[in-house]
């Protein structure tokens, strides 16, 4: 069912909060899939809500671009009082003492018509150009997210492998321990697999590292508590299957440079600076008319003389044209415009080179990654079948512990690089769906479940 805009926004206000007050309170762990870490990056973000908020001061500055069509007010009361000499309309010099006041309203509009168009239609591509870059934010912010999750969970995972090694090693340790004081085994060799078991204690040790460290990065990106520590729900890392390959690269590009975001911020950015070069040129060949109209009254008189008040009007129109500076023939202003009218074209072809150059090498590596896939799920069983045929050898007493603790060594690997590749191909597919323009944050989840 779907959920309005305003639903969704108190959803994530909610959990972002819930989240940081428990954990203020207890240093719990909390488990995330996700679907709930995508939907908070799109929430909760830092960067997300600062290009929300250039969004609004863009809006602004549209709005104040058009509201100088529009005529202001100015209510007031003038006094005005003259002493000593003065020349009347004849010319000759008199000393007058007089005094008037006028309280009333003054309606003042005065319009540089081609610069306030100009400026309008600029602010307005300005303001476009905001919400395609709140997009453009949205989706890196959810694409980091997925990174982030992804490595959390194969942190998690690795954790499992490195205690699996350990405790495999320290068994054997135990074992050659015994044989040694028994004298059926050499101490050289005893004292190899102890070298090992210290190993994969640091293995251990890192791999736990990791996993803390996974986590607050995603903390960090989530804008959560900074002393939680979160736990992928599922830690297994399985290969995703969210996009097909099978289109041609000419048309994953094409579908990319219609759909991303950075493509319409540009396309925006360069028709402002149309508008402003424009502007620059055409503005000032339109003339700046003004109008003022005072409605009140007229009193005073001679010396203190106040009576004589009555009703009094006054209008003035012009049109003017301003010549230099900020008017015609400014041809430094021109010439400015016209630059950045040139760079803004500069920039939407690059940007449609590194949209580009996106989309391949996405496609590229997830192609290669989805080979790589094959060959690492094989080598993982056949790791995994050396070290039952190993175990059986040494179960009859054909093999030796080195032998099928270098197994155990071979498998470790193999399941790391298998963990690793498949991390990578899932992080890729989501890589391809950004290079796309594709990404969207997922609606709010059902529950947030949390556990120690």
């Amino acid at each position: 069912m779907k959920r309005s805009g305003f639903f969704v926004a108190i959803f994530a206000v909610l959990v972002c909060s819930a989240i940081a007050a428990e954990s203020n309170w207890s240093p719990e762990l909390l488990t995330i899939d996700l679907a709930s870490a995508l939907h908070l990056a799109g929430a909760c973000n830092i960067d997300i809500q600062l290009a929300r908020e250039k969004v609004a001061e863009a809006s602004a500055a549209e709005e104040s671009a058009i509201e100088r069509f529009f005529p202001w007010i100015a209510p007031g009361v003038t006094y005005r009082r003259h002493d000593n000499l003065i020349q009347n309309t004849e010319g000759l010099i008199e000393e007058v003492h007089k005094q008037s006041y006028a309280p009333g309203g003054v309606v003042v509009a005065q319009t540089e018509i081609g610069d306030a168009i100009f400026k309008s239609l600029e602010a307005h591509q300005l303001a476009k150009a905001a919400r395609h870059g709140l997009d453009a934010q949205q989706q890196e912010t959810i694409l980091a997210a997925a990174r982030g999750y992804f490595d959390l969970a194969a942190a998690h995972e690795a954790l499992g492998v490195a205690r699996e090694a350990l405790r495999a090693s320290s068994d054997y340790t135990a074992e050659t321990a015994r044989a040694v004081d028994a004298g059926i085994a050499f101490k050289g060799d005893a004292l190899r697999v102890k070298v090992q078991q210290q190993r994969d204690q640091i293995g251990l040790r890192r791999a736990e590292e990791n996993a803390r460290l996974a986590s607050a990065t995603l903390v960090e990106l989530l804008h959560l508590d900074p002393t939680v520590e979160l736990m992928p729900r599922d830690a297994s890392v399985v290969p995703l299957s969210i996009i097909s390959t099978k289109e041609t690269l000419g048309d994953l590009v094409s579908q990319a440079l219609a759909a991303r975001p950075e493509a319409q911020e540009s396309a925006a950015f360069f028709s402002a600076a149309q508008h402003a070069k424009n502007g620059a040129i055409y503005g000032p060949v339109m003339p700046t008319v003004g109008g003022q109209a005072f409605f009140g009254g007229l009193g005073g008189g001679m010396d203190s003389e106040t009576g004589h008040f009555g009703g009094s009007e006054d209008y003035v129109a012009s049109v003017s044209w301003r010549v230099g500076p900020g008017g015609l023939f400014d041809f430094g202003n021109i010439h400015a415009q016209q630059a950045r009218l040139r760079g803004a074209t500069l920039t939407a072809s690059k940007v449609t080179d590194q949209i580009a150059n996106e989309v391949i090498a996405s496609h590229i590596r997830l192609q290669s990654l989805a080979d790589q896939i094959a060959t690492a799920k094989q080598s993982l069983s056949d790791a995994e079948e050396a070290l039952r045929l190993g175990q059986e050898r040494k179960e009859f007493g054909v093999g030796v512990v080195l032998e099928t603790i270098q197994a155990e060594q071979d498998l470790a690997r193999a399941r790391s690089d298998y963990l690793n590749i498949v991390t990578d191909y899932n992080k890729a597919q989501y890589a391809l769906l950004r290079a796309l323009g594709r990404l969207s944050a997922p609606a709010p989840p059902s529950d947030h479940s949390r556990g120690r």
